[in-house]
């Protein structure tokens, strides 16, 4: 039987893919590279197209085989599956530094730059010249013979690392739950949080309630459960999972794993020149270096952390009078919180969920881009998934000219990373023969799915979570670039990435767009306009607190990979309690491990660039207040934002592009305003 993985077929036949195939097929397909590779400049390629079209053919093959792969691996893992794809990861390693340090590539390369041809070449190709040239620099094509041995042995042990990382934060998150067998155990949750326990239950045999470390399941204890005795039991799990600490101590401790990353990024970025690694970071993105991201990170905690103070007194004081509670513990913090939210706006999530029915929100969701950017959206029928809750959708312009794909996978299950995210199925790119190849992308994901004859129900937190998922997916989708590099979100700096996606949850909170996203489950009622002033009114509750989270995630990130030369768990540990001496309001128990499930900087490619999110909320936040100057469904300002911004993908600089689009640079003001930060 053919390989599926090696099969030229339109989209990833996920039904026939099996552990057996991904080993044989990746290695098969990363021979094809490196010999269309070595035949391309044994030809003596006389320009870029040349050189590039059959190179990008095959590392187009290589891509759309590993992508289902990685994607399964990460929403319906098993051990079979996870074994294969790891076996996968020096090989991959391997043929990045194959690439990265080919030296006839390089000069190849480097002629075309050098050549009379450059300036007559498109400005996306002269970008990924460009950014091509920079990429071998930082795969050490300047480094002697052995330290570029070194660095290849460096590169595979961090892709072996960081697979590690991932596989015990998975593990411990599904190697504990809580079986409760009394429901006087549970007042205070929410009908639908006790539902979906009984159901993960009944999944595993058992009787009662079970409570997972999933965040559908986990947050609402935290929330609302009265019995603190379960949310303290739940947030000891939940804060020491894959450490030192907690109920399963040391099974899947990262602390070992995260002490050689580091350490290993550091000689990295040594070996190439760098002080540290935040140096080596910034080289692929818009802030220039390790101070302007720091000073950047105290610009916005500066006025931040007083009101987050004030927001922190108001909560104890409020849970000392009101309810008699003399101390907030961790795990009182989100639940007198919600009580405090109630009290202030009458309003919590719970009663908004029956208003928010998956079906109503789709349909909003794609209401919304319709009136911003003219797009069309429509499910399509009988296509090949990896789960039966999975859809996949075409998304149609303003001229009805087919622009791309996604698949859509909304509910959290079992041997499913935790979190949402958005990824390459494969890339804009015109092949070989001239035809364009369309974008498709995978969205993901972890809402409570349906429980009996009740739809999926989303909090508003939800609703926002998909906003900037979609924001992500119009981004890769698109793209009008069809050179590969810089199509949709590829050449995009990372502190960049995030600001359709950020700049896309803004209507989540604009009336117009809430009357297209709600409607209640039974009724269809649209949420009452009492509720939606209660809602918008809440929007900026503890924000400021919410603020210097973020910050103080930032700001930790990028010190210890500025501190990495002889890092231990002490020194990580110690970094983030001066960073919370620094910047935070809220100091949690010695035995919470955050660190040690920080997966987007450990296990993704967030490492010493977490401040992304912040630097490009400034810049969605700014781009936004155009909107709020011209009309939010203004279709002419919708126009400009896709035309200056979704569909250039990497192909120019981000600055140039924003700068195009609001008319100046930005600033952190509306980011601010919008925050409701005023100190």
């Amino acid at each position: 039987m053919q390989n599926p993985l090696l099969a030229q077929s339109e989209l990833p036949q996920f039904s026939k893919i099996q552990p057996k195939h991904i080993e044989v097929a990746i290695s098969e397909l990363v021979e094809q590279c490196k010999t269309a590779i070595n035949n391309t400049l044994a030809s003596e390629p006389k320009n870029y197209a040349e050189l590039s079209a059959p190179i990008n053919a095959i590392n187009d093959q290589l891509d759309k085989a590993w992508s289902p792969v990685s994607h399964m691996n990460s929403v319906v893992s098993n051990d079979a599956l996870r074994e294969a794809h790891d076996a996968c990861l020096p090989i991959l390693s391997q043929y990045s530094t194959f690439v990265g340090q080919h030296a006839g590539l390089y000069q190849a390369y480097t002629k075309i730059q050098n050549s009379d041809d450059f300036n007559q070449l498109s400005i996306p190709e002269q970008t990924v010249i460009t950014q091509s040239i920079r990429d071998f620099t930082l795969s050490g094509i300047g480094l002697a013979p052995e330290k570029q041995a070194r660095f290849a042995e460096v590169k595979q042990r961090l892709s072996e690392l960081s697979s590690q990382f991932s596989n015990h934060l998975m593990d411990a998150t599904l190697g504990w739950f809580k079986q409760v067998k009394d429901e006087a155990e549970l007042s205070g949750l929410p009908e639908s949080a006790k539902q979906a326990a009984k159901q993960a239950a009944e999944s595993k045999s058992l009787t009662g309630w079970v409570f997972t470390l999933d965040i559908p399941s986990y947050l609402p204890v935290m929330m609302y459960a009265d019995n603190a005795t379960l949310r303290e039991e739940m947030y000891f799990a939940y804060t020491t999972r894959a450490s030192d600490q907690g109920p399963n101590a040391g099974t899947w401790d990262n602390s070992p794993v995260m002490n050689e990353i580091l350490a290993l990024r550091h000689e990295l970025a040594n070996l190439l020149g760098f002080e540290h690694y935040g140096e080596y970071s910034l080289a692929t993105k818009m802030a220039d270096k390790p101070e302007q991201v720091i000073d950047f990170i105290h610009q916005l905690a500066k006025p931040s952390r007083q009101q987050a103070q004030k927001e922190f007194d108001e909560l104890k004081a409020f849970a000392a009078k009101t309810y008699g509670k003399a101390t907030l513990s961790a795990w009182d913090i989100a639940y007198y919180s919600e009580k405090l939210k109630q009290a202030e706006y009458a309003i919590s999530d719970e009663e908004l969920r029956p208003y928010f029915p998956e079906n109503v929100v789709v349909k909003g969701l794609f209401s919304v881009v319709n009136k911003l950017f003219g797009l069309r959206i429509e499910q399509q029928a009988d296509i090949d998934t990896w789960h039966e809750n999975v859809a996949y959708y075409h998304i149609y312009d303003d001229e009805s000219t087919l622009r791309g794909a996604f698949y859509l996978d909304l509910y959290a299950r079992e041997k499913k990373r935790g979190g949402a995210w958005m990824d390459e199925c494969q890339a804009k790119f015109k092949k070989m023969d001239g035809s364009l190849q369309l974008p498709v992308a995978y969205l993901t994901c972890n809402f409570n799915g349906p429980v009996g004859d009740t739809p999926a129900l989303f909090t508003h937190d939800e609703v926002v979570t998909l906003f900037h998922e979609f924001g992500h997916g119009l981004h890769h989708m698109l793209t009008q670039i069809s050179v590969a590099g810089v199509s949709g979100i590829n050449g995009v700096p990372w502190d960049a990435v995030e600001l359709p996606s950020q700049f896309l949850e803004n209507w989540c909170w604009e009336p117009e767009a809430i009357r297209m996203l709600s409607g209640h489950y039974e009724s269809g009622e649209p949420l009452p306009d009492s509720m939606l002033e209660k809602l918008l009114a809440a929007r900026n509750f503890q924000s400021a607190m919410q603020m210097v989270r973020q910050l103080e995630f930032s700001l930790f990130d990028f010190l210890i990979h500025q501190r990495a030369g002889s890092v231990d768990t002490y020194s990580i540990q110690e970094t983030l309690d001066e960073v919370r001496g620094q910047i935070s309001v809220v100091t949690p128990p010695s035995y919470n491990r955050f660190q040690h499930s920080f997966g987007h900087i450990f296990g993704g490619g967030y490492a010493a660039g977490y401040y992304s999110y912040k630097w490009a909320e400034v810049l969605s936040s700014d781009a936004y207040s155009r909107f709020e100057e011209d009309g939010i469904f203004n279709y002419e300002t919708g126009r400009d934002f896709l035309v200056n911004i979704l569909e250039k993908g990497g192909s120019e600089d981000p600055m140039t592009l924003f700068t195009r689009f609001r008319g100046r640079a930005p600033t952190v003001d509306a980011l601010l305003r919008h925050s409701g930060i005023t100190g």
